[in-house]
């Protein structure tokens, strides 16, 4: 008879957040199938288990997956962890997963903390429908394209980042969403755990302040279903400016977003601002 396959949640910084249930599964398997063997270890040696693993981690998942495959037809009980929260969320774990289920090998979920659920609840934004986009892409044209995908979704939109191109993806994001409520929750659970709230604009500000570090999480608003005035694009579209996009730019970007015309909108920024830039009196398209 074919072995059972456990989904184990582990802590996301916090030890004592590590279940019951998690800490007897992982005493009883046969194998524990982990990201980081060394990290797994020493939570392991915490909770005073001794038990073999394997490394599981996203250079080597799709050459683990028939062994463990075999491992389980041969009535083995193995453990998929993470080296923090739930596996297979933004961590290996998802070609492990559906190839167990198309073998029809039993899999069981033994629940624990996510960090994505964590930074949800706690930044006081709405919790009724979202959506995880995990890490965007670094290449700024691919990752300003992901944000112009959600320009108009009303869904809370949850995403990590390393604290390294967090400010630059919250740039990206003022730009392609406009100056949101957002939140930058840091290090959960942990000592340091900070939570950052305001629009874009403000939590920029924040960060600038203190070089963040640690593992971080960005919340942001969904995006209003109501229509936007000509005098608040512009007014957007000033802030962009101000924060040193080029006029054309800035109508565009706040056009694309509103679905207003990006020639009114810059426009009214020359006829306030005038031609300081020296980008002379071209259409914005």
């Amino acid at each position: 008879m074919a072995g059972y396959l456990y989904v184990v949640g582990t802590p996301i910084g916090n030890l004592g957040d590590l279940s019951d249930r998690a800490r007897e599964t992982l005493g009883t398997v046969d194998l524990v199938a982990a990201e980081d063997t060394r990290r797994t270890g020493r939570l392991l040696e915490h909770i005073g288990v001794k038990v073999p693993m394997l490394s599981l981690f996203e250079g080597n998942e799709r050459q683990r997956i028939e062994q463990l495959l075999d491992r389980l037809r041969d009535g083995e009980q193995v453990a998929l962890v993470s080296d923090a929260g739930m596996p297979a969320v933004s961590d290996p774990g998802f070609r492990l997963l559906r190839a167990a289920a198309d073998a029809g090998i039993q899999i069981r979920v033994v629940p624990g903390p996510s960090a994505v659920t964590a930074a949800l609840v706690v930044s006081g934004l709405p919790t009724d429908r979202w959506v995880f986009e995990g890490f965007l892409p670094r290449r700024p044209s691919e990752r300003r394209g992901r944000l112009r995908a959600l320009a108009h979704d009303p869904r809370t939109v949850v995403l990590f980042e390393s604290p390294l191109r967090v400010i630059t993806l919250l740039r990206d994001v003022l730009v392609e969403l406009g100056d949101r409520r957002a939140v930058v929750a840091r290090e959960l659970t942990k000592l340091h755990e900070e939570v950052v709230r305001g629009r874009i604009s403000e939590v920029i500000a924040s960060l600038l302040e203190a070089e963040p570090r640690g593992e971080i999480v960005v919340v942001i608003e969904g995006a209003e279903e109501r229509v936007v005035g000509l005098d608040e694009m512009v007014e957007e579209a000033r802030r962009l400016v101000a924060d040193g996009m080029r006029k054309r730019e800035a109508a565009v970007a706040v056009a694309r977003r509103g679905g207003g015309s990006a020639n009114e909108i810059y426009g009214a920024l020359v006829e306030v601002e005038g031609e300081g830039e020296g980008e002379g009196e071209g259409r914005a398209g």
